[in-house]
């Protein structure tokens, strides 16, 4: 594997990788960013090779015409993500397709990411294409402003340990999108929605755009789940188009939050 490694620092530069294994590191977590800049016109990291790692990288302030602007582009392979922050830009990760790849993402920050304001759709804080899976964990997602936070197309899921905070969003829509339907685990994580919301109907939406993946098995267990104080409104937890067996254990709901909502 190469590696290109970040001094300290703020960056308008992007990058493109074509092929092989790129590990792409801060000497000093969270002390270097890439800003402003993308390349292609998508993000300011445009990967198509094999595999990529992203280590303690800060991604700001990106944005195109489109709307889409990304502090990462995945176009194909694998990649893995961990103490790395992405704010102020219109999406932190968009992906295309691959359904033999996989994306993990680990302690990382996604805050003031997404926007329904371009004519091409929505962009979000993280969008996922048909992978084969996707795994987020011990991370954070913030005052969203549009679009979902976490939206997958992915055939496998797992949300595990991570905090969905939408008391500071502006026009956001649901906190797990899975449009295509998905298998695996939601699991221990914290969600807060707030007063500002396009769409505040659930909290988690499965196969609302249609049935690519079974969905049978998903375990929806060990969740708090609640409105940001001063909100009162109705809600559901978990709305699902499917019609499969979703596995959905206890979770902790506050007033005014329903378990589940078969649409």
């Amino acid at each position: 594997m190469g590696t290109i490694r970040f001094a300290p620092g703020r960056y308008a530069d992007c990058a493109v990788q074509e092929r092989g294994d790129v590990l792409y590191v801060a000497t000093q977590p969270g002390q270097a960013t890439l800003a402003g800049m993308t390349c292609e016109g998508k993000a300011a990291l445009v990967l198509r090779g094999r595999s990529a790692r992203i280590e303690g990288l800060a991604f700001a302030d990106i944005r195109v015409g489109e709307g889409n602007g990304a502090g990462i582009r995945l176009e194909q392979g694998n990649l893995t993500v961990s103490q790395s922050w992405f704010h102020d830009s219109q999406q932190g990760i968009l992906t295309a397709n691959d359904p033999a790849g996989t994306i993990a993402i680990d302690k990382s920050t996604f805050t003031r990411l997404g926007t329904c304001e371009g004519g091409g759709g929505c962009a979000h804080s993280v969008y996922v294409g048909d992978y084969g899976a996707l795994t987020v964990t011990r991370s954070r997602f913030e005052a969203g402003r549009g679009g979902h936070y976490v939206k997958s197309r992915s055939a496998r899921i797992a949300v595990l340990a991570s905090s969905f905070d939408d008391s500071a969003g502006q026009a956001t829509n649901y906190m797990i999108d899975l449009p295509a339907g998905a298998t695996g685990r939601i699991v221990g994580n914290w969600f807060v929605q707030g007063r500002n919301k396009e769409n505040y109907s659930a909290f988690i939406a499965v196969s609302a755009e249609g049935k690519a993946h079974p969905s049978d098995f998903l375990t929806i267990e060990g969740n708090d789940a609640r409105f940001a104080p001063g909100v009162s409104r109705q809600s559901a937890f978990v709305a699902d188009w499917s019609g499969d067996a979703l596995s959905l254990g206890q979770n902790a709901l506050g007033a005014g939050l329903a378990r589940f909502d078969k649409r």
